[in-house]
């Protein structure tokens, strides 16, 4: 912005610039270069440039250029017989352009660049993308989303998901923008990782970001670490977005991931803390598992269940009170092969990370989703976190490695091979509480009664691993009575360390008592008197008195 200012002549008294000299202001902003004045030849004075009557001399121009923000001059009075210097205004959406010059003023006001027309807020360069944001939004969205970038409708209606996604970072990227993402690290044999995103159940694709094994080396980066930091549009020959800057490894700065003990070294000991499932009074099953088969962190919980008997639900109960009770526990949500409709009503109903695996896919896409979890969740551990995996199911996941396993020649009966069992135990096994902060709770149901007797051989290998047991009753299931537990085969080992000593002890009377009635008849007594008590405080009281119906 320039500002010209001409002064007029004025009486021999008063000390003025000589006539047809003026001063050139030019105020650059912030300039590294020092202050500095100039004295510039304009050429001869005209007679529009000067006083009526002035000599004929060259103009001297004096330039100024000013540095950093400097504070505004103290206001000076103007000198006798000068004109006051004109206000400099600003119009919204307009630049204004002053000249000052004698016997005339002007103010020029020029009409800034328009604004590209369909440019979204957030093109700026100031301006953040989240690559994982992106991956949640509906096709229908991003295709509105890549017309404001720019890209052909045509072309969009040719591309993949996950290629509109690349398309739409890279035309950001240009534009100045940055962007943000988070995912699970998987490292390649090679040494060199990339970003897996949780929102494409961790399936590799065009979207994922490349890490260094330079930058896996200085932040002693494993496979399953959560990895979340800024990153940059691939180069010239590159197919990959790739890291710039790690800013946090599982939720904590990158100097925590630097110092931690690996989860093989950490102390197992047996769950102490109870996870409390109760919320509402109508929430009949999630109130008997928190007496009768209490789960604490760390727990490694097995749910049989015949066909048809409500483990989906029993699961979703289950997530819902977690989160609900618990918002420091961070739940993982795994289903293998199981129906698309399924994981849709699951990813709609539970407020956790949903991981999955439709039965329409390879066995070996079972295996690759099953090991990233267990991974990530091990990663979470070694930080203090409390991580609890839902899985569905166990058997499920058991008849993929049946699958994929070299053959060892030794076939167990039903068709199970010898070595296949080998690593679905050791996901259940990761199961535990840790010394010193931090868990890993595994809640797994196991089909039974399917008529395969691959799924006995499973269950009958996974029966004694766990320590906490729900049974589900497909009699009880047939006469639409739910939960449908049986209360008899349910239970957890140390429970006197999950449940205050009055609890523990009102348990066991009402265990001894209920033992000689039929199953039935149990669950039928226990939601009667449950529904009538408002929680399970209430209903133990109500043991001490004779049930009359207004409990």
């Amino acid at each position: 912005m320039a500002i010209i200012r001409k002064k007029r002549p004025v009486d021999s008294s008063t000390e003025a610039e000589a006539p047809g000299q003026a001063e050139l202001s030019l105020d650059e902003g912030d300039v590294d270069a020092p202050e500095e004045s100039q004295s510039l030849e304009a050429g001869p004075a005209t007679a529009e440039n000067r006083g009526e009557g002035a000599d004929k001399e060259p103009v001297r121009i004096r330039v100024r250029r000013k540095t950093g923000r400097e504070a505004a001059p103290a206001e000076q009075t103007p000198a006798e017989g000068s004109r006051p210097e004109p206000i400099r205004e600003e119009s919204p959406g307009f630049r204004s352009t002053t000249i000052s010059v004698p016997g005339f003023v002007k103010k020029q006001e020029l009409p800034e660049k328009p604004a590209e027309p369909n440019r979204p807020d957030h093109l700026d360069s100031r301006s953040r993308l989240s690559i994982n944001d992106l991956t949640s939004m509906p096709l229908k969205e991003l295709r509105d989303l890549g017309s404001k970038y720019g890209i052909g409708h045509e072309e969009m209606i040719s591309l993949k998901k996950q290629e509109l996604i690349f398309s739409i970072l890279k035309a950001h990227t240009e534009r100045g923008g940055i962007i943000y993402a988070y995912g699970s690290l998987e490292i390649l044999p090679d040494g060199y990782g990339f970003l897996r995103s949780p929102q494409n159940s961790y399936l590799p694709g065009s979207d994922d970001i490349y890490i260094s094994p330079s930058q896996i080396r200085l932040f002693n980066l494993k496979t399953g670490d959560t990895v979340y930091g800024q990153i940059r549009s691939p180069k010239e020959g590159e197919r990959f977005f790739a890291m710039l800057r790690v800013e946090q490894v599982n939720f904590d700065e990158p100097a925590v991931a630097q110092n931690r003990i690996p989860f093989e070294n950490l102390t197992p000991l047996y769950p102490n803390q109870r996870l409390n499932l109760e919320t509402d009074t109508k929430e009949i099953s999630t109130r008997i598992i928190n007496l009768f088969c209490p789960i604490g962190k760390g727990q490694r919980a097995l749910v049989v269940s015949p066909p048809k008997t409500g483990k989906t639900i029993l699961l979703q109960r289950i997530a819902n009170a977690i989160t609900a009770n618990h918002p420091e526990v961070y739940l993982i949500v795994l289903l293998i092969d199981e129906r698309p409709e399924e994981v849709t009503d699951m990813e709609r109903t539970v407020k956790a990370e949903v991981i999955s695996s439709t039965f329409d896919e390879q066995a070996t896409r079972h295996v690759q989703v099953a090991e990233m979890v267990l991974e990530k969740a091990k990663r979470l551990v070694e930080h203090g976190k409390d991580v609890v995996i839902l899985l569905d199911s166990i058997t499920r996941l058991a008849r993929a490695y049946n699958q994929t396993v070299p053959t060892s020649g030794k076939i167990l009966s039903g068709g199970v091979d010898s070595n296949a069992l080998h690593k679905p135990k050791r996901f259940f096994g990761a199961a535990r509480n840790i010394e010193g902060g931090g868990s890993l709770t595994i809640i797994a149901t196991a089909l039974i009664d399917t008529g395969s007797r691959m799924d006995e051989v499973i269950f009958e290998e996974f029966k004694g691993t766990g320590n906490m047991e729900i049974n589900l009753d497909r009699r009880l299931s047939d006469r639409r009575t739910f939960p449908a537990f049986n209360i008899k085969k349910s239970g957890t080992r140390k429970e006197e360390l999950l449940l205050t000593e009055e609890e523990l002890q009102k348990i066991w009377v009402l265990r001894k008592v209920i033992n000689p009635m039929d199953d039935i008849e149990i669950m039928e007594l226990l939601i009667d008197r449950m529904m009538k008590s408002k929680n399970n405080e209430v209903f133990l009281k109500s043991m001490n008195t004779p049930y009359n119906g207004n409990d």
